[in-house]
């Protein structure tokens, strides 16, 4: 859910958006070994006011990246480590009797802040979980029946590790639609690995990362993709997206109308990026597969023969006419 921007925001133009999208990821390739692509990506995800999840395997970097684009962007940054025994009052909050005051004061917890890292979130209870599903969706936190408003932007950069399930509580999938898209970094390839051993056993470059744009640079970026053009028909092309995914035999659920919203805000920032006010389908298909992939549950007899969410999101892509 969009939330007004604050008082005075400014809105960039898309050139000025793009300059600042192209300075962060340029920042980001030199402390982050991981494809220009992906690391675009991420940027996106902040414009397009979503969430991301990093599932990969430990060690290649889902932490450096995280806080990476927090400094590159002089953005608060908080990581939580998602254990079993963490409660909900540990991420959110809690309110605290001050013996000074004879009142209740509230001590804000680590989700406020511009970009929080949530370290193995399928490791902690679904209880805790669920204390992210309103600060994600809604940008706030209710405790005790008082509202509080998180400040913008806001991004959570949730991890987990695709090889180690025991004592995990994996994710449901109204939990994981509320992520925009699903990244992987991978190994990087044997220079680049040789280069990345070399710096981290002597002069790690996050230690001399510095800031290349500024909170009030990001709400006139996220301000510029919200006002991004979208032509009826491309509009059109992402609901035939959709429904291509809904109807697949291959799958037991399509995508749904939220993956929808976020597949357009992902194809606007990408828009503005490029330094344009209007989308094009190519905008669509490039991150149709991050968007969407992790929403959709394969049919078991698929699964079995080894057909995955982005080979439908490929064919769905492939067999909807692009509109002119």
């Amino acid at each position: 859910m969009s939330e007004s921007l604050p008082a005075g925001a400014r809105t960039a133009s898309p050139a000025d958006a793009a300059r600042v999208v192209e300075r962060v990821v340029g920042n980001l390739e030199t402390a982050v070994r991981a494809p220009r692509e992906t690391l675009e990506l991420c940027v996106l995800a902040l414009l397009a006011e979503g969430h991301l999840i990093i599932e990969d395997f430990p060690g290649v970097g889902k932490t450096v990246l995280a806080k990476s684009l927090a400094r590159s962007l002089h953005l608060s940054f908080s990581r939580l480590q998602f254990t079993p025994d963490l409660l909900p009052t540990d991420v959110t909050g809690v309110n605290v009797f001050s013996q000074k005051t004879n009142e209740f004061e509230f001590r804000p917890g680590p989700v406020f802040t511009n970009v929080l890292l949530v370290d193995e979130i399928n490791r902690a209870s679904p209880k805790t979980q669920s204390a992210l599903l309103e600060a994600m969706q809604e940008n706030q936190v209710t405790i005790d029946g008082e509202t509080y408003a998180l400040e913008l932007p806001f991004l959570v950069v949730a991890t987990q590790n695709p090889i180690e399930y025991e004592g995990t509580y994996p994710l449901p999938e109204a939990q994981l639609d509320r992520f925009t898209a699903r990244l992987s970094l991978g190994y990087p390839p044997l220079a680049e690995e040789a280069r990345m051993l070399a710096e981290q056993t002597t002069d790690p470059p996050l230690l001399h990362l510095e800031a290349v744009a500024d909170r009030d640079d990001v709400l006139g970026a996220i301000e510029a993709a919200r006002s991004v053009y979208v032509e009826g028909s491309v509009g059109s092309y992402v609901v035939r997206l959709l429904h291509h995914t809904r109807e697949s035999p291959r799958l037991a659920l399509g995508a749904s109308p939220r993956s929808g919203i976020a597949l357009l805000r992902m194809a606007k920032a990408r828009a503005v990026t490029r330094g344009r006010d209007y989308v094009v389908p190519e905008d669509v298909g490039a991150v149709a597969v991050p968007v969407l992939e992790h929403r959709l549950i394969v049919a078991p007899e698929a699964r079995a023969a080894g057909v995955t969410g982005a080979e439908v999101v490929r064919e769905a892509l492939d067999r909807t006419p692009v509109p002119s």
